[in-house]
């Protein structure tokens, strides 16, 4: 098990950036692949983008791609999310989680969760 928690939320103005960040507790943080998620109100989580143990591989929503990066720094523990050109339907509660063994979209396959935090972007 790893305790994740995320910061970095806040309000923003549509174009604007934030940088969330994920700190994982314990000392094997780079056995895990992590991920990002959101979950906006009313609607299902869905999957953001996620990134390999040793950060070699990342992979990313068409809806982000090309506006979000994902990279992690095992020394610090910490995965991060930067998010430019930001949208309001980049609005939601973002999630960090981790797995042991998957690195894809299904967030049933993560085994470890963020308490999550709150992204508004307004128009």
């Amino acid at each position: 098990q790893v305790l994740l928690v995320e910061s970095g939320g806040g309000l923003v103005q549509a174009g604007g950036s934030l940088r969330l960040s994920c700190a994982a507790s314990g000392r094997t943080f780079s056995s895990y692949a992590m991920a990002w998620f959101r979950q906006a109100p009313g609607k299902e989580r869905e999957f953001v983008t996620s990134i390999t143990w040793s950060g070699g591989s990342t992979y990313y929503a068409d809806s982000v791609k090309g506006r979000f990066t994902i990279f992690r720094d095992n020394a610090k523990n910490t995965v991060y999310l930067q998010m430019n050109s930001l949208k309001p339907e980049d609005t939601a509660v973002y999630y960090c989680a981790a797995s042991l063994h998957y690195y894809g979209e299904y967030d049933g396959q993560y085994e470890n969760w963020g308490q999550g935090t709150q992204v508004t972007v307004s128009s």
